[in-house]
């Protein structure tokens, strides 16, 4: 999985946004503020990975064990899914 084009995660004033970018600004309108994890998941899925790969960056990143890194996976791309972030 990976994530669509015309979205660029963005640093402001101490927080991690994702913004659109060129013509999905036209269609989206708004931001997505993430946290440490979810920017660090985000990036990853800049580049297509597998769930295995994600949780084992997750865990590798933030030190966490297996079944929670691959819970926090989950939820997040569940939510990324439904939304129609990911291709």
């Amino acid at each position: 999985m990976k994530l669509i084009s015309g979205f660029s995660l963005r640093t402001i004033a101490d927080s991690r946004v994702v913004v659109p970018v060129g013509e999905t600004t036209i269609n989206f309108k708004g931001m997505i503020t993430l946290n440490g994890s979810g920017a660090f998941l985000w990036e990853q899925l800049g580049t297509d990975k597998t769930e295995t790969e994600l949780v084992l960056a997750l865990q590798d990143e933030y030190e966490i064990d297996e079944q929670t890194a691959l819970l926090d996976v989950k939820q997040f791309v569940e939510v990324l899914s439904r939304a129609g972030f990911l291709q």
